[in-house]
């Protein structure tokens, strides 16, 4: 029996999911797509393409959060999550399988990424293989505060016990605050080389000034939501300070701000060592 889901959260991009499910297909393991309200034919074209995928159709964009929906979809103890333009190696799950049976304490596996079509080291793999935190002996690499989803395996339990991805962020950036909630509970995240995804960022992507204001933005969030009020307050006169003379983080302050009430419902302090671990890397 497959111990490993795959989950796919996907918007209007059915040229690229399609690739990927193909590749997927070779593993002969449970993929389930999550539609994010997609415009085009995404969802009848899996259906009538992929008979072995599951579909939940969202009919609304709920960002991140799509993939928890299919998490607590999976039967599986573990969920290997790709984007509609990533797939994983052949014996990659299985690795991560193992590690996870070899090591209780291990939340997330956080992968090597090749980048196609060139077959380049992502360079946030080189990164997390020189984290400040570095390896505990009881776990199979270098511990990581951070990590890159569509490369991403995690326990299922450990999943679920944290909430998932926070619906305050919407999308992206999601994964950082995910890590500090599994080391909070006690969860370890660990970047390991060998097991290994490949990413081929699809041609379809938002406009690089509207990726970079809602990464202002929720870098903003996540401070926010779990630290101490000194590294808020600082934070956020360094992004109004910018917004002087960059419109990017201004608009990135005021979205921000919308969110506020939002963030004041859901604010919790990370656990001191947690915080410590946190600033260590920045």
């Amino acid at each position: 029996m497959p111990q490993t889901t795959v989950v796919i959260a996907t918007r209007d991009r059915a040229d690229d999911l399609t690739r990927t499910l193909e590749r997927l297909g070779e593993l002969d393991v449970p993929v389930i797509v999550v539609d994010n309200g997609s415009s085009d034919d995404t969802v009848a074209r899996v259906r009538r393409e992929f008979g072995h995928v599951e579909v939940l159709a969202l009919g609304r964009n709920e960002g991140a959060v799509a993939r928890n929906h299919g998490v607590r979809r999976a039967a599986t103890p573990y969920v290997a999550f790709s984007d509609d333009d990533s797939w994983w190696a052949p014996d990659a799950l299985r690795c991560g399988e193992e590690l996870f049976a070899r090591h209780p304490r291990l939340g997330l596996v956080a992968a090597r990424t090749i980048v196609e079509p060139d077959g380049r080291l992502d360079p946030v793999c080189v990164e997390m293989a020189r984290s400040a935190l570095g390896r505990d002996d009881d776990l199979p690499g270098p511990s990581v505060l951070g990590f890159v989803c569509c490369a991403a395996i995690v326990r299922r339990s450990a999943f679920l016990g944290v909430g998932g991805f926070h619906p305050v962020l919407f999308w992206p950036g999601e994964e950082r605050l995910f890590s500090w909630d599994l080391a909070a509970t006690g969860w370890a995240c660990c970047y390991v080389d060998e097991v290994v995804a490949h990413h081929q960022p699809s041609a379809f992507r938002p406009p690089p000034a509207w990726r970079r204001r809602v990464e202002l933005r929720n870098d903003l969030l996540t401070t926010w939501l779990r630290r101490p009020l000194g590294v808020v307050l600082g934070q956020t006169f360094a992004l109004a300070r910018r917004a002087v003379g960059d419109r990017d983080a201004g608009a990135a302050l005021v979205a921000a701000l919308r969110r506020l009430p939002a963030v004041l419902r859901h604010r919790r302090l990370l656990p001191v060592e947690v915080e410590r671990r946190v600033a260590l890397v920045g």
